[in-house]
């Protein structure tokens, strides 16, 4: 992999390793489009209050700025300055931006995808960069959001993964709703501090969450216990129902909350068995979830940590009293490439497109060896033609370290050949009608 030490966290792949991420993104379009997705882009700039009116991440921002004014002083920090600008974090406060300012010319609901690079003040690891790429769904209505898409949501995405060259994968499923109802229905007022204190229970345990309920949150002994016993429950199927109702708790929004969580995990039931779980752990640390949060790991890797993920939001994106409610997920498409190449749970067939080389009989044959490749390329055949006239020898010395399958000959008389270099087999071959076979047309994606 392909890497620069001076730069950690902004990772750069190799020809081979940029196959396999272009096949990931090319399996996201095609999947989403079907769904009936259609491609957005959004800028990469945004103010910082923009960025930062939803969720406590001013860390993780990185501002933008020239570094002179023009007056020739150092440019003034930006956290201070909500019209200063930023690179964006994620792609769903660019994208609830974008419905406001273009809410006349779009027809709702809006099912948009979005892939593009985000970039984040992390701390370099694997699985996370500061600068990487997300592909976004989102649905968003006007003024109302049917639930029925936060159920479709989830089996997109499911849908999506499946087809991707990784292992199995668990789909957590939980909604804010029922949690937040549960918190008041057992007495602790500040519902989104117990989120964010639960949402740190897989990084630091159970007794440290706790301790975080008890001496932040004001939680007595028992309240801490009711409030890690909802986030024990973990079910397939809805029976998470019943084990909730069985911890005593009663609340309108709780009842709610759980009543959209079984929709959600009865329709993955059907559709999608054992990739969705009721998962009550799940919180989602920005403050803009409103309903369903959505999380998901790799079996056998969760320490990855979650590769796809998000919710439903109601007041993201707002103008005046016209709201613009909304439901999506972010595949982190980064992680998963660089899980997938570092596992080698896929690899490139080859690392260029290039199917055919050209050879030079003699410098003078480039001009033909030309019309030979224009030729194939008429045909969508990838084709190279070699730089100078060595010895036939040479120049399949270089298609075979290019990884280039096979090289054409063109003899004094004007008949053509082809040999494929990993066989070691030439054949006569018409101009007007060769094709390599159609596995070797373009790389192909080998999985492990």
């Amino acid at each position: 992999m392909a890497r620069n030490a001076s730069l950690s966290g902004f990772p750069e792949w190799l020809p081979e390793e940029r196959l396999v991420e272009q096949h990931v993104l090319d399996t996201l379009r095609r999947t989403f489009e079907l769904h009936g997705f259609s491609s957005i882009e959004t800028r990469a700039v945004e103010t910082v209050g923009q960025l930062l009116r939803k969720g406590e991440i001013d860390k993780e921002v990185y501002g933008l700025s020239r570094l002179q004014d023009d007056d020739g002083n150092a440019a003034a920090a930006a956290k201070d300055d909500p019209n200063a600008l930023a690179l964006h974090f994620d792609l769903t406060v660019p994208f609830a931006r974008y419905v406001v300012e273009n809410a006349g010319h779009l027809s709702f609901p809006f099912r948009r995808y979005q892939i593009q690079k985000v970039w984040r003040g992390e701390r370099p690891q694997e699985g996370r960069a500061r600068e990487f790429t997300q592909a976004d769904i989102d649905v968003v209505g006007d003024g109302v959001l049917p639930f029925r898409y936060d159920v479709e949501l989830a089996l997109v995405i499911v849908q999506a993964l499946s087809a991707l060259p990784i292992p199995a994968f668990k789909l957590r499923v939980n909604n804010r709703k029922l949690a937040e109802g549960f918190y008041r229905g057992i007495g602790l007022a500040d519902t989104a501090g117990v989120l964010r204190s639960i949402d740190k229970l897989e990084k630091i345990g159970a007794p440290a969450v706790a301790t975080l309920l008890k001496n932040e949150l004001g939680a007595t002994d028992e309240q801490a216990a009711l409030a890690l016993s909802l986030a024990s429950i973990r079910t397939e199927d809805t029976s998470f129902v019943a084990a909730v109702r069985a911890l005593g708790v009663s609340n309108e929004l709780l009842e709610e909350g759980l009543n959209e969580l079984e929709q959600v995990i009865a329709a993955a039931v059907k559709s999608a068995p054992g990739s969705v779980v009721a998962d009550l752990s799940i919180a989602r640390g920005l403050d803009y979830y409103t309903g369903t949060v959505y999380e998901t790991v790799l079996v056998g890797h969760e320490a990855l940590g979650s590769i796809c993920s998000g919710g439903r939001y109601d007041a993201l994106a707002a103008k005046g009293n016209r709201k613009f409610p909304g439901v999506g997920l972010s595949i982190g498409v980064t992680r998963l490439v660089a899980r997938i190449l570092s596992q080698e749970f896929a690899k490139a067939s080859r690392s260029v497109p290039t199917a055919v080389l050209v050879t030079l009989t003699d410098e003078d044959s480039w001009s033909e060896a030309q019309d030979v490749a224009t030729a194939l390329r008429a045909r969508g055949v990838s084709t190279e033609v070699a730089a100078k006239a060595d010895k036939f020898g040479k120049q399949i010395k270089y298609a075979d370290k290019r990884g280039i399958p096979f090289v054409w000959f063109t003899d004094e008389d004007g008949a053509h050949q082809v040999k494929d270099i990993r066989s070691g087999e030439q054949l006569a071959a018409d101009l007007g009608s060769w094709m390599p076979p159609a596995a070797d047309l373009v790389p192909q994606i080998l999985l492990a």
